[in-house]
C-alpha cells in the first residue's frame, strides 16, 4: 500500500500526537528526555511491522514533504543562529571538531575490525561505521556505489540503510538520558550570564507568544529567500565538484541572510528573533522525525543480521563511553557540555536532526543553552559532512 504526500502528512501528524500523548502519560519518557517524535515514530514503526508480519501489508510513505521539512528546519535554524553566537562558541566548536574527526577514524576501524571477525571484507566494515552513522541515510546512498566498486558488496545498500536506521534509533533514545545523567551527577545549571535571550529554538513555548500576521509574513519571506540562496549555493558547489547536502547550503544561506538583512535594513525586525520562527523550526523538525521514524522497516534485516546487531551494539557502547569520558570532559564538564553531549550522540549515531531533537528535549526540561544550539548544527551539518567524506576517501585509499 502506497500513501501519497497528503496521506503521509496526516499519518505523521497523528504519530506526533501519539508521541506527545505517550510522553505525557509515561513519566519515564519525560524523565530521560526521549524526543516525542522518536516515541511516536517507534511505536508506529512497530505497528506497521506487525501489519506486515500478520497480513503481509507493506505500507510505503511518500518522502517529498519529508525532505522539504528537513530543509525548512535547517533554514530556520540558520536564520535563528547569530554570528555572535558562533564566535562565542568558537573554542568549543574547535575542540569538539578535533575530537569528532578523530572519532570518525575510530568508528570506521571498529567496523572494519568487526567485519574481519565475521569473515567479511573491509568494505562491509565501512558500512557499519561512519558511512551510515555520521551521515545517515543520505550518506549511504552517496557512498555505497563507491564502496561497492572497490569491494563488490552485493547488498551494501540494504546493510547501510539498516545500520543508519538503528543508529538513528540509538542516537534518538540515548542522547537525552546521557545528558540527564551528567546534569544530575554534576548538579549542572544553565549559565545565565552567557545565554542569548534571543535564542528561542529548543525552549519551552509558553501560552503568551507574540505570533501575528506580520511575524508569519516575515518568517515566510526569510525562509523562501534563504532556500533560494541555498539552492544557488548548492548548484555552485556542484559546479566546482564540492558536494554538500541541500539542507546544509540552505542553513548557511539562512545564517548569512540573518546577518546581512539587519545591516541593510536596520529597522527590519529579523525573523531570527521571532517565536514564530522557533515554532516553525520545532514543528518541521517534529514532523520530519515522525516521518523518518515511522518509515523504519525492522523486518528487512537479512543474512547479515548478526553482524548488524553486533555492529550497532559495539558502536553504541563506544559512543556512550567516548561522549561521557572524553567529549563531556574536554568541553569543561559544564551544563552546555552536557547538552552538547546529547546532541553529539544523536549526530554521531544518526543525523543532525536527531541531535537537535535530543538537545531540544533536554533544554525544554532543564533550561536553555545557546552555545549548544550554535555549535552542534554547524559541526553536524557542515564540518562532519566534509570531514567524513575526506576520512572515508583516505581509508579507501589505504585499503586500495
Amino acid at each position: 500500500m502506497e500513501l501519497d504526500s497528503r496521506q503521509t502528512i496526516i499519518v505523521a501528524v497523528l504519530v506526533l500526537f501519539l508521541g506527545k500523548y505517550l510522553n505525557n502519560k509515561f513519566n519515564v519518557l519525560r524523565k530521560y528526555n526521549i524526543p516525542e517524535p522518536v516515541t511516536g515514530g517507534l511505536v508506529a514503526s512497530l505497528f506497521f511491522g506487525l501489519l506486515f508480519l500478520l497480513f503481509d501489508l507493506d505500507i510505503k510513505f511518500a518522502t517529498h514533504y519529508r525532505d522539504i521539512l528537513l530543509i525548512v528546519f535547517f533554514t530556520s535554524l540558520g536564520l535563528s543562529t547569530k554570528i555572535q553566537s558562533i564566535v562565542k562558541g568558537g573554542k568549543i566548536l574547535l575542540i569538539l571538531t578535533v575530537f569528532a574527526i578523530g572519532y570518525i577514524f575510530l568508528q570506521n576501524y571498529m567496523g572494519i575490525l568487526l567485519a574481519k571477525l565475521f569473515n567479511y571484507n573491509p568494505g562491509m566494515g565501512l558500512l557499519a561505521g561512519s558511512v551510515p552513522l555520521q551521515g545517515g541515510h543520505g550518506n549511504v546512498v552517496s557512498f555505497v556505489p563507491v564502496i561497492d566498486e572497490q569491494f563488490s558488496i552485493s547488498n551494501g545498500m540494504e546493510i547501510g540503510m539498516i545500520m543508519a536506521t538503528f543508529g538513528l534509533i540509538a542516537g534518538g533514545i540515548l542522547g537525552g538520558p546521557v545528558a540527564k545523567y551528567l546534569i544530575k551527577k554534576y548538579n549542572l545549571k544553565p549559565d545565565t550570564e552567557t545565554e542569548d535571550p534571543e535564542i528561542s529554538i529548543g525552549r519551552k513555548h509558553g501560552k503568551n507568544l507574540t505570533i501575528d500576521y506580520n511575524s508569519i509574513l516575515k518568517v515566510i519571506i526569510m525562509i523562501f529567500l534563504s532556500v533560494g540562496g541555498g539552492i544557488y549555493l548548492h548548484e555552485f558547489l556542484d559546479y566546482v565538484n564540492f558536494t554538500l547536502p541541500m539542507f546544509a547550503t540552505c542553513m548557511l544561506s539562512g545564517v548569512i541572510l540573518a546577518w546581512i538583512v539587519p545591516l541593510i535594513i536596520p529597522k527590519f525586525d529579523c525573523a531570527g528573533k521571532s517565536p514564530t520562527l522557533a515554532i516553525t523550526s520545532d514543528l518541521s523538525l517534529g514532523l520530519f522525525l515522525a516521518m523518518a521514524m515511522m518509515s523504519l522497516k525492522f523486518w528487512e534485516i537479512g543474512e547479515e543480521s548478526l553482524f548488524i546487531i553486533a555492529s550497532i551494539l559495539l558502536q553504541t557502547i563506544a559512543i556512550l563511553l567516548f561522549t561521557v569520558f572524553v567529549i563531556f570532559r574536554v568541553l569543561g564538564k559544564s551544563y552546555a557540555s552536557a547538552v552538547i553531549s546529547a546532541g553529539y550522540i544523536g549526530s554521531a549515531m544518526g543525523a543532525t536532526p536527531t541531535a537537535m531533537a535530543n538537545m531540544a528535549a533536554v533544554t525544554k526540561e532543564h533550561g536553555p543553552s545557546a552555545i549548544a544550539f550554535a555549535v552542534i548544527p554547524i559541526m553536524g551539518a557542515f564540518i562532519i559532512q566534509v570531514s567524513n567524506a575526506f576520512v572515508l576517501n583516505i581509508i579507501l585509499m589505504i585499503m586500495g
